[in-house]
């Protein structure tokens, strides 16, 4: 860790503040307006006739399985496919502001089979027909990259380099190069770390979340994190690019703009509909609201400290994804096989709610852009996750999203340890 950003971090002015309401501010219940709950999903599981809902006009069918618990994928250059298999490595249970919480009671949570998996579907049929191990060994690994000839993962402690060849099968652990360490540790609720780099491929930005719910161990366990990390390909120059982000996952770059964009998980134990989890535009030097403010100048109550001088221009979120929702996965849509509402937009996953009365999230979204900003309301795209409202029962829970060369999209579904491919009706590789 390089620590000179560490003393520039904690050298911050702090004082209080009262935020002055923002233009785009949104209405949103008190805190506490409803008593905060958890309300854990049960997995069913899908059985072998049943696929997810799609809109009109698209397919959806099994792409792969048998993995364990598959969170991410990404793209290589000629058009393989790479599955991190990851998991939080520790009991489901966790204790969050006095509260023992978790995510679904049907998950395996005690262990992360920490590799990485390629397929390969070189006849471009929609079918995977090559599955090998990448690699392996890691340490919670997620996001991924390909760049100047080397294969970068983020495990949640560090990000890592590999060389790389196009066409590659499987790299070699033994000439692996540590780029930058991460924090981790014991506390590290938000343990996933995504990679993305800028149009020009000088920087690479890295996106950590919290170590926790509101900074409950202390702002001192909370230095580089709920923030975008920026680092150029060999791992000099740390800084944080944006701050305030409580669990920033999904990054893309928006079509035409090259705009970086993130989906942001925000708080937990305030009610029903707080926080909204948002989709919104990265601002170089931004700064987000976490701990202190959230979606624009709404103070937490819970948090005691002063805030920090830039919580004076605290960013408001460009879209609301809803409240505990869980939205990790962000691509926008590059390609031209789904019809033109669809060019240029956003697909977003939402693993669903645990802290909310009623089930919230359990499907994929769509975002409409235009003019490389958003023009409409999130909506339903991918749904059918949710098996019985009242018995909270779900069939599964999306995570990723990533297009495809051919332009459908591949959604992981980790608790059932598989992979759904959506296409447009009429596209190759179709089966209806």
């Amino acid at each position: 860790m390089r620590i000179g950003i560490v003393i520039l971090f904690t050298s911050l002015a702090w004082h209080n503040i009262n935020a002055q309401p923002d233009k785009k501010d949104h209405q949103l219940p008190r805190p506490y307006a409803t008593k905060s709950k958890m309300n854990f999903s049960n997995v069913k599981g899908w059985d072998e006739s049943k696929t997810p809902l799609a809109v009109t006009g698209f397919h959806v069918e099994r792409y792969a399985e048998g993995f364990d618990n598959p969170r991410w994928t990404y793209v290589t250059p000629n058009g393989d496919i790479l599955v991190a298999e990851s998991n939080s490595n520790h009991s489901i249970w966790k204790k969050i502001g006095g509260l023992l919480v978790g995510a679904s009671k049907s998950n395996n949570l005690s262990r992360s089979a920490d590799r990485i998996t390629l397929l390969r579907d070189a006849d471009r049929n929609g079918s995977p027909e090559l599955r090998e191990v990448f690699l392996e060994s890691l340490n919670q690994p997620l996001g991924m990259l390909i760049l100047g000839g080397w294969f970068y993962v983020a495990n949640t402690d560090a990000v890592w380099r590999y060389p790389y060849e196009e066409g590659d099968t499987r790299v070699d652990p033994g000439k692996g190069q540590k780029v930058v360490d991460l924090p981790a540790g014991k506390h590290n609720q938000h343990w996933t770390r995504n990679l993305i780099a800028n149009h020009d491929g000088s920087k690479i930005y890295v996106a950590v979340g919290s170590g926790s719910n509101i900074a409950d161990y202390g702002l001192g366990n909370e230095l580089l994190r709920a923030c975008i990390l920026e680092i150029s390909p060999d791992g000099t120059g740390l800084r944080v690019f944006a701050s305030g982000l409580r669990n920033p996952v999904g990054m893309d770059t928006a079509p035409g703009s090259g705009t970086l964009w993130t989906v942001v998980n925000e708080r937990d134990l305030l009610g029903d509909d707080l926080v909204p989890d948002y989709l919104t535009r990265v601002e170089e030097d931004g700064y987000y609201g976490w701990p202190y403010l959230y979606f624009g100048n709404h103070r937490d109550p819970r948090v005691k400290e002063p805030a920090p001088v830039q919580a004076e221009k605290t960013a408001t979120p460009d879209v609301s994804l809803g409240s505990h929702t869980a939205s990790l996965g962000l691509a926008f849509y590059k390609h031209k096989a789904f019809p033109e509402k669809y060019q240029g937009g956003a697909f977003i996953t939402q693993h669903g709610s645990w802290n909310r009365s009623t089930l919230a999230g359990y499907k994929v979204v769509f975002v409409p852009f235009k003019n490389g900003l958003p023009s409409g309301a999130p909506e339903d795209f991918l749904t059918g996750f949710v098996a019985n409202l009242k018995k909270n029962q779900v069939y599964g829970r999306p995570v990723g999203v990533t297009v495809t060369p051919d332009g459908s999209l591949l959604i992981t579904d980790d608790v059932n340890n598989l992979i759904w491919r959506v296409s447009a009706a009429a596209s190759g590789g179709s089966k209806d």
